[in-house]
């Protein structure tokens, strides 16, 4: 027999963590190879991670809620060796002749190491450096007295309440724990979901330094246009025509005149992106999915709005791939859908900027000194001040109203 790991599988582009939310599977649970063990969620996907191997499930080292970086642990399974050595231990076990190195062997194979106390993954041992702790001096619950995530954390809570005063952890950190809850307060356990989306935000709020631009556009035009076709496409394509496709097909025709807007900031250099790939956001209950409607620039707007019509369906419906969460370079989140008229976005690491379409909402504007209601959109722009400044974004978001704005009643686009 023989003790294997399953680790952390990347599931996506840029994905460098999960989140446990369900075990599958127990320990001592028999399972064949490519058998669901655990449900991952990362700020891509929610996925089912298969087993790598046929065997016995002998501990689950990551537990439900638990954040675990790609490539580290999450269980141990026990499997047959080669078939041919594993007949010949049962046989010999049987007549009594098993030798002493054979035994030493088994021995070593089926027992659990037990010098893994000293071997750190990669996220205890920024957990460790973030917090100035000593990780020699801390007992591991893990396999083989193994330090794990769950191990630093409660080692935090703990020096948190008996010496607060000299706290390893941040001053912030330490205010969250000591909070009080009075009668009538209610507790919320963080989700994962929630978990990954601070985490992300956090990141994205960090390491960008944000800066934002909004223009207004009359799609007055656009308005009458959509409210002529809509009922017609709906019986003859089966799906709804909404504002949203005209506005990321406006979207996607603006990023291949201004490629700069579609790129990604890497350190020493900007990598800018040939493909158009518009990642969107789907709102599911509490939870947040960011599917990918890919080279939106070679597509109609009808066919947009075949694709936003089939990925909000699966992210309802949970059905979502990583395939479909990956390769975003460009976000275009519909704010409007809640009635909103102004919004700063946060970009959606490691892309260069989000647009927000906000609420289209009828406005007096004076057309020839007379006034005139008109149907009128904010489009609000976050963008990365390393890759992009005002000139260029500007010229994007002029771009984009010129597009929409030159619908009109008679267009024949769809």
């Amino acid at each position: 027999m023989s003790i294997k790991k399953i680790v952390m599988p990347k599931l996506g582009e840029s994905v460098t963590e999960g989140t446990i939310t369900a075990w599958l599977v127990k320990e001592g649970e028999v399972i064949n190879k490519y058998d669901p063990i655990v449900e991952v969620m990362t700020d891509k996907v929610n996925a089912e991670v298969p087993s790598s191997y046929a065997g016995t499930i002998t501990e689950i080292i990551a537990r439900e809620g638990e954040v675990i970086a790609v490539d580290e642990l999450i269980c141990y399974i026990e499997t047959e060796t080669d078939s041919s050595t594993t007949a010949r231990t049962s046989m010999q076990r049987e007549n009594g002749k098993q030798t002493n190195n054979e035994q030493q062997y088994i021995e070593k194979e089926t027992e659990p190491n037990q010098s893994m106390r000293s071997r750190y993954s990669p996220a205890v041992l920024t957990l460790a450096n973030e917090y100035n702790l000593d990780l020699t001096q801390m007992k591991g619950t893990g396999l083989g007295g193994r330090i794990t995530r769950k191990d630093v954390k409660k080692q935090l809570v703990t020096k948190s309440t008996t010496t607060a005063t000299e706290s390893t952890a941040p001053k912030k950190d330490v205010e969250v724990m000591d909070q009080q809850v009075n009668q009538g307060d209610v507790e919320i356990p963080i989700s994962g979901v929630r978990k990954v989306i601070a985490s992300n935000m956090t990141k994205s709020k960090q390491e960008i330094p944000h800066a934002w631009m909004t223009v207004e556009a009359d799609v007055t035009g656009l308005v009458k246009y959509r409210d002529k076709i809509k009922e017609s496409f709906k019986q003859r394509e089966g799906y709804t025509l909404t504002y949203f496709s005209f506005f990321i097909h406006a979207v996607a025709r603006a990023l291949k005149e201004f490629p700069q807007l579609n790129s990604t900031w890497a350190n020493d250099k900007i990598i800018q992106r040939h493909d158009v790939h518009i990642s969107i956001a789907v709102a599911k209950e509490n939870e947040l999915f960011v599917p990918v409607i890919k080279h939106a620039d070679e597509k109609s707007v009808q066919g947009i709005a075949k694709d936003v019509t089939q990925l909000a369906n699966k992210a309802r419906n949970g059905q979502l791939t990583p395939e479909d969460m990956q390769g975003g370079t460009f976000t275009v989140n519909n704010t409007g859908t809640f009635g909103s008229i102004s919004s700063m976005g946060i970009i959606n690491h490691p892309q260069a900027a989000i647009l927000q379409v906000e609420s289209i909402v009828k406005r007096p504007v004076i057309i020839n000194d007379m006034f005139a209601a008109r149907d009128i959109v904010n489009l609000s722009l976050s963008l990365d001040h390393r890759i992009l400044d005002g000139l260029i974004c500007g010229r994007f978001l002029a771009r984009i109203k010129e597009i929409l704005e030159s619908i009109d009643g008679d267009s024949t686009i769809v």
